[in-house]
């Protein structure tokens, strides 16, 4: 039952912070200013040094079961290669797990834990693929090297497939990428890279706020 709340969290939220940093602090600090502007699922990467602690100390601090709360959060774990590190972000309270590439070994793990698992695919076999193993939404990476027609397209000959673009998904486009049906969307260095630059991550709060007003304008009505 929690497996399936979260995937209908994913879904009324929207949007996915995909965030990256190079530090532990320096991406629990995007975490917060992120959840600040109004993004409540966030996936920590584990590119980032120290990944686990970051996530270890976000899952203290937000909670997941009353998404009308203050403190309300969905942390989860991306980048994710294989299943020990899968499992290792389990561990450290990650509630969701997404991987660039389909592996079959991380699908059968967080199946076994019932957690939320989001493989990136880019073609028909491999989305059949992931949901032959009990995939239930399947990240569509990288987006920017897809136009958002991609979606019906794909859902030509898989009109079960939930599809999750990441990657070249930006305010100018959100619209369209929802409008096309995807389940969500995942917002990466679009949402952090003024703030990395200049060193305000204040910027973050307000491009999250954006990117949130942006997706329930798009989403208006989808329901």
């Amino acid at each position: 039952m929690k497996k399936i709340q979260l995937l209908q969290q994913i879904r009324d939220a929207g949007v996915v912070a995909v965030l990256r940093g190079s530090s532990a602090e320096q991406v629990a600090l995007m975490a917060e200013k992120a959840i600040e502007g109004g993004i409540r699922i966030i996936e920590i990467t584990m590119t980032v040094p120290q990944a686990c602690e970051a996530i270890t100390e976000l899952t203290k601090t937000y909670q997941s079961e009353d998404p009308s709360g203050e403190k309300y959060a969905v942390i989860g774990s991306g980048t994710v290669l294989d299943a020990e590190t899968a499992r290792a972000t389990l561990l450290a309270g990650a509630e969701f797990v997404v991987s660039p590439s389909l592996d079959e070994a991380t699908v059968r793990l967080c199946n076994r834990y019932g957690v939320p698992v989001l493989p990136g695919a880019m073609t028909v076999k491999e989305i059949t693929s992931a949901m032959e193993l009990g995939v239930d939404v399947v990240k569509l990476f990288p987006g920017n090297l897809y136009s958002p027609s991609i979606i019906p397209t794909l859902r030509g000959p898989l009109p079960q497939a939930n599809l999750m673009p990441t990657g070249g998904v930006n305010l100018e486009n959100l619209q369209d990428w929802v409008a096309a049906g995807a389940f969500a969307v995942g917002i990466g260095s679009d949402l952090t890279k003024e703030a990395l630059a200049s060193g305000d991550f204040s910027l973050i709060t307000q491009k999250a706020e954006a990117y949130m007003a942006a997706f329930r304008k798009a989403a208006a009505g989808r329901y």
